[in-house]
């Protein structure tokens, strides 16, 4: 991993995320949605992310395959001897997209021995950046200003849950009994692991389902800002699978 400088997997965030935003406030844009085989919604600015991101990774590192939301047809027999890759989700929240409610994200991940060692998640419609890697730390940054560090809450009490705006479950409230749950936040998209790695949620509990891309990053982050990851077994949490759907898991601050 010593090859791999942060600073242009930032630059090629914010240019995805800023070829979604032309998607996103052009008047003339219905966003020509249409559905994937399991029919989550796809949008035209999936696409446009998606050819952003092949192209800027495949020029700096042709080297390192990628595992794309729009592009995740390759086969295990292929992906499991991958010893280092991305992980990308070009548009991480495409029904806060379709919502204009302004939550989602652009999430890009390195994946060495199928474990997150770095996230980037760029917040377009917020222009934050949040990004991390194992054993540098976690940061948030506007682009073209400086980062600051950030880390995980410490409170032993009063703490705040974090869940998804569009896929809530009722069972999680009971499982989120554990913790010392005092507050309760909804956001859309991987924002969630953002909240959790600057301190201002403590324990994000997700039983419905979600793919690989769409916690790879976020769990770089928040993991390398001091939250712990587990599946809901208490486990851990695996990457690269045969099927690449999560289970339920545990964010939550160490």
């Amino acid at each position: 991993m010593n090859k791999i400088t942060i600073k242009p997997i930032l630059d090629i965030a914010v240019e995805a995320g800023q070829g979604i935003l032309k998607v996103y406030h052009d008047p003339a844009q219905d966003f020509q949605i249409t559905s994937k085989k399991d029919n989550s919604p796809l949008t035209a600015a999936d696409q446009v992310a998606h050819e952003i991101i092949m192209k800027g990774l495949r020029s700096l590192h042709p080297d390192i395959p990628v595992l794309s939301e729009e592009g995740a047809d390759i086969p295990h027999e292929i992906r499991k001897d991958w010893s280092l890759y991305w992980c990308v989700d070009p548009l991480d929240g495409t029904k806060e997209f379709i919502n204009r409610n302004g939550e989602f994200t652009v999430n890009i991940a390195l994946m060495e021995n199928n474990e997150p060692v770095m996230g980037v998640i760029y917040s377009p419609v917020l222009n934050v950046i949040y990004y991390g890697s194992l054993g540098e730390g976690s940061f948030k940054m506007t682009p073209g200003a400086p980062a600051e560090p950030i880390f995980v809450g410490k409170e032993k009490s009063n703490w705040t849950a974090i869940g998804s705006r569009s896929h809530s479950d009722p069972d999680e409230e009971e499982v989120l009994k554990e913790f010392p749950v005092t507050d309760k936040l909804s956001i859309g998209s991987s924002l969630k692991f953002c909240l959790i790695a600057e301190g201002k949620a403590h324990v994000y509990y997700r039983k419905g389902p979600t793919m690989e891309w769409d916690t790879a990053a976020g769990q770089a982050i928040a993991v390398s800002a001091g939250a712990t990851m587990l599946n809901a077994l208490k486990e851990k949490f695996c990457y690269n699978k045969p099927n690449l759907l999560n289970p339920g898991f545990f964010c939550y601050s160490s």
